[in-house]
């Protein structure tokens, strides 16, 4: 073989894995995620969260919370706050979520009070079953 087709071809097998080692992350990074065929459940008794009280969960691999707001029901939110994606706290005594980082504070629906957070916490699906309280 000789040394310029060699050359030609060695810069032919480095060009080729360069132009993959860029092209498969952009790919990755554009193409929609999977959709898991079954979405998580979980269940919980009603009387693990009495009125006005909260609890944290695991949800999907995120921090959540369910809170009894008193005279509304039961509401599932994210814990992650939607500033810096700090964890949220519940406030019972001002009837709030408070982010730690930066002062963000959202009411009980999970809808921005003040701080810079841009947007309201996301919130889970939850119904209530008999004495059952199903998230997802």
């Amino acid at each position: 073989m000789k040394r310029r087709k060699f050359l030609k071809s060695l810069l032919a097998v480095l060009g080729s894995t360069t132009v993959v080692s860029f092209a498969y992350p952009l790919v990755r990074f554009i193409a929609p995620p999977g959709k898991k065929a079954e979405a998580e459940r979980l269940s919980l008794r009603k009387d693990e969260i009495p009125a006005g009280e909260s609890k944290e969960i695991v949800f999907n691999n995120t921090p959540a919370i369910i809170i009894n707001r008193p005279g509304k029901g039961y509401i599932a939110l994210s814990k992650v706050c939607t500033h810096l994606g700090c964890l949220v706290e519940f406030n019972k005594e001002k009837g709030s979520l408070i982010c730690p980082c930066h002062a963000g504070e959202f009411n009980l629906d999970g809808k921005v009070l003040s701080g810079p957070p841009p947007k309201p916490l996301a919130e889970f699906p939850l119904r209530v079953e008999g004495e059952s309280i199903i998230v997802g």
